[in-house]
């Protein structure tokens, strides 16, 4: 194989990505790649342009840019995402961590920071971002994380095993919770449930309706509430008084599921907006 220099490899790589994602999503995923694959910043590629690379290396990326030409999405085909400034490893089990959700983190963290005694939640973990980037901030906090998916749920192990947390993790349905698990007092739930609509695939870009794992993304256009009402239905025997629900939401949907939380006797009821101004969160409060 040819010798060719980091820079060279680089606008090789942009380009080939172009023709399938565009010029701008096109230099951030090969941002990502070079730093995954060779542990180089942007910084790193301006000053060592000039340097080789090794066969080895120019395969690999190669490889990894024909996957995404094909049409799979750059995280699985690095496997790799960054959630809330961390590394998680990725598979076609899990869902791709979104920056939405950390919005969901931070508010959490918001309004729980200091606080060191917690009992955390997170109802279909799929990665364990929600669960870990929790346990990481705030301290000595005690989580637990249940999923449906035995081959997510090993994902989320390795990824709390290399991110230095302990969290309990446990294969549950969401909507086979029973009265024996609502022992557990929890302080918090969060949870990202499946919430788009059978109807709204028509419009999804392929890499997210072909790729990622369906059991984690859709729900029957006949009861898109149907996971929020399940935790919904639980939190009110699992979390302590003053206890809250924290769920990531379909905008769409955020009316009627402000009035399940109500009539369910949910206090503080509140719908919240994203960082680009779509009703993203809600929050309601154990009486």
């Amino acid at each position: 194989m040819a010798q060719i220099s980091i820079e060279q490899l680089y606008r090789e790589t942009v380009g080939t990505l172009a023709k399938v994602l565009g010029r701008g999503e096109a230099n951030s995923a090969a941002r990502i790649i070079f730093e995954d694959v060779r542990g180089m910043s942007p910084s790193d590629i301006i000053l060592y342009g000039h340097r080789t690379v090794e066969d080895f290396t120019v395969s690999r990326i190669h490889g990894i840019c024909e996957k995404i030409a094909a049409g799979e999405p750059v995280q699985y085909a690095i496997g790799m995402a960054r959630f809330c400034g961390l590394d998680f490893r990725v598979t076609p089990a899990v869902l791709i961590p979104r920056p939405e959700t950390e919005g969901l983190v931070d508010r959490i963290v918001s309004d729980y920071s200091g606080r060191s005694d917690l009992h955390i939640l997170d109802c279909g973990t799929g990665s364990g971002c929600i669960a870990i980037a929790l346990a990481r901030v705030l301290p000595f906090a005690d989580v637990e994380a249940i999923d449906i998916s035995a081959d997510a749920l090993a994902v989320a192990v390795t990824n709390a095993k290399g991110l230095k947390v302990n969290i309990k993790f446990s294969q549950k349905d969401i909507l086979s919770l029973n009265d024996e698990d609502a022992n557990a007092a929890y302080d918090i739930i969060v949870s990202n449930p499946p919430y788009i609509a059978q109807s709204e695939a028509a419009q999804m870009e392929s890499r997210v309706k072909d790729y990622e794992p369906a059991g984690a993304l859709f729900v029957p256009d006949s009861d898109p509430l149907l996971f929020y009402r399940a935790i919904a239905s639980y939190g009110l025997k699992a979390l302590n008084p003053g206890g809250r629900l924290y769920f990531e939401i379909n905008p769409l949907f955020a009316k009627q599921l402000k009035s399940l939380l109500v009539s369910d006797g949910y206090d503080d009821v509140d719908i919240i907006r994203d960082y680009i101004g779509r009703y993203r969160y809600a929050i309601a409060t154990k009486q």
